[in-house]
């Protein structure tokens, strides 16, 4: 009675075993049963589980010692409502001739329960060959080198497209000269702003010391002349023909001028004096007279500057 017991149980582990087993099945196969030395071999092993089965993925690599991977592919999956296909691809290949077995992989994977499992694949065999060699066949020769028949009429048909290749690259040639020859040529003209050539003629005057080597009419002519002809330019008026009260008459039609009105009248003035009056300045009179050039010129500056200009000129 004891053994029909034991015997049972053990019927009842192994069914156990079986039924959990065929949650997870493990197939490896190859794309033929036999290659030539160095052919690229398909490996695939297709694992098919129930969608609740994780599996844990295999180290595939560590099985396939026998061959030399050339490639592993990215596993495709294929899912149906209950069921899950994983396919590990690989390409292999093998250098030698005689019969490779791939052994069985060992793939792990968990339960619904947490258990950790393992199901074996078979273990794929095939064949390798060399290329064939015929062994009485023959030991023929080195062709010679053909010869080909000289031919004039191809001769002269070389001849011709040549010289027809050497009249289009001067035609082409001429062409593109006479045409670059044609374009008009940009050429940067610099503009300088008015303000900036004030500027800097202001700053050429006070360093010449002028009115310091007691050349103070020369000074203030020179001063007045580099005002007058900064409004021409940047007010276009004719300030070097005007009279001082003419000048200030024209400056006050100009909007970008108001600031300066009063500045301007006073330095205007204070020139005429020197100039028509033989009145002489004391030093602090000629120095105020710079510093109000400047600031009329600084005070009027545009806000937008046009620095170059483009024109088109013939080459």
């Amino acid at each position: 009675m004891v053994n029909i017991l034991r015997i049972f149980f053990i019927s009842l582990l192994i069914f156990y075993a079986e039924v959990s087993a065929q949650s997870v099945s493990a197939l490896a196969s190859v794309d033929s049963s036999d290659y030539l030395v160095g052919d690229y071999i398909n490996y695939s092993l297709e694992l098919r589980t129930d969608k609740d089965v994780e599996i844990i993925a295999p180290f595939i690599r560590d099985s396939l010692k026998e061959v030399e991977v050339i490639k592993e592919l990215e596993p495709s999956i294929v899912e149906t409502e209950e069921k899950r296909a994983i396919v590990y691809h690989f390409i292999v290949s093998y250098y030698d001739s005689g019969s490779v077995t791939i052994p069985r992989i060992a793939v792990k994977y968990k339960t619904l329960d947490g258990e950790e499992q393992e199901v074996l694949s078979n273990s794929v065999t095939f064949t390798v060959h060399t290329v064939p060699v015929e062994q009485q066949a023959e030991i023929k020769d080195v062709k010679e080198p053909l010869t080909i028949p000289l031919n004039w009429k191809f001769i002269l048909l070389i001849i011709f497209i040549v010289l027809v290749l050497i009249a289009l690259a001067i035609y082409l040639y001429l062409r593109y000269k006479k045409k670059k020859a044609a374009v008009p040529v940009k050429k940067k003209i610099i503009t300088i702003p008015p303000h900036v050539k004030a500027l800097a003629a202001l700053d050429k005057l006070e360093s010449e010391q002028l009115w310091q080597k007691g050349k103070v009419k020369e000074y203030h002519s020179n001063i007045t002349g580099i005002v007058r002809n900064y409004f021409e330019e940047r007010f276009e008026l004719p300030a070097l023909e005007l009279t001082t009260t003419e000048q200030m008459e024209q400056l006050k039609k100009v909007s970008a001028a108001e600031i300066i009105l009063e500045e301007t009248n006073q330095f205007l003035n204070n020139a005429d004096l020197v100039k028509f009056a033989k009145f002489i300045p004391i030093a602090s009179v000629n120095e105020e007279m710079m510093k109000q050039a400047k600031k009329i010129v600084n005070k009027t500056i545009p806000t937008k500057i046009e620095k170059v200009e483009e024109e088109l000129q013939n080459a």
